[in-house]
């Protein structure tokens, strides 16, 4: 039932229309309730969806939380000939149940993130840090964080996504209004150039401009 409706989709924007961003984000905590499926990504009706999606050389973009990588993994390989993108460096959670458990959450984030880079039809966005829901405290600050502050606190994360996906299925995201709760939009940039100045300029072009490109057919 979906291919009509993804026609309609195409005839109405011939030029601009790249893909499906659907949130599949789904945790057992309920103060993480978000009223989505649990394991959508693996039901049988959802991946004959996503078939569709990558027959009409559309792209689907996911927003999940972390533990659910392995799902994404899985997926990936189930629809190999689709192109995805997975959101907000994995869904990183540092709040609530995964709060002050850095040790195990991270562990178990470098791991999801690792078994989802082994796809390649998955490119990863570079991004998303200023929610809340990341753990860090910028949003309750009265004077606001910089870009270097910034860039080194992001590094980590950022590093080791680019280090799993390469720089050629990485892109830097704003995120932007979500993120702006966190930082202002010119200091994240200043903080994507801090934080990617040991990359070189073809690795830099990728993340910040040809992954996308690539990703989403934008012709300059």
């Amino acid at each position: 039932r979906v291919e009509p409706v993804l026609e309609a989709l195409q005839a109405a924007s011939p030029n601009r229309f790249r893909g499906i961003r659907h949130s599949v984000t789904w945790d057992p905590h309920p103060e993480l309730a978000t009223g989505n499926i649990e394991g959508q990504l693996a039901s049988d009706s959802f991946r004959s969806g996503a078939r569709i999606l990558a027959r009409m050389g559309l792209s689907f973009e996911g927003w999940m939380f972390f533990p659910q990588l392995p799902e994404l993994a899985d997926f990936a390989r189930a629809v190999p000939d689709l192109t995805i993108v997975l959101n907000h460096i994995g869904g990183l959670l540092r709040i609530g149940p995964y709060g002050n458990r850095d040790d195990e959450v991270l562990a178990t984030w470098r791991s999801g993130i690792a078994a989802v880079a082994e796809c390649p039809n998955v490119n990863i966005k570079l991004g998303g840090v200023g929610m809340p829901l990341t753990g860090f405290d910028w949003h309750q600050r009265d004077q606001p964080i910089g870009s270097e502050e910034l860039a080194e606190s992001m590094a980590p994360f950022m590093n080791y996504c680019i280090e799993q996906f390469g720089p050629d299925r990485s892109m830097f995201e704003s995120n932007f209004p979500v993120d702006k709760v966190g930082y202002s939009y010119h200091v994240m940039y200043n903080a994507f150039k801090r934080l990617s100045s040991g990359y070189s300029d073809s690795e830099r072009a990728s993340m910040f401009h040809d992954t996308a490109a690539r990703v989403y057919k934008v012709e300059d």
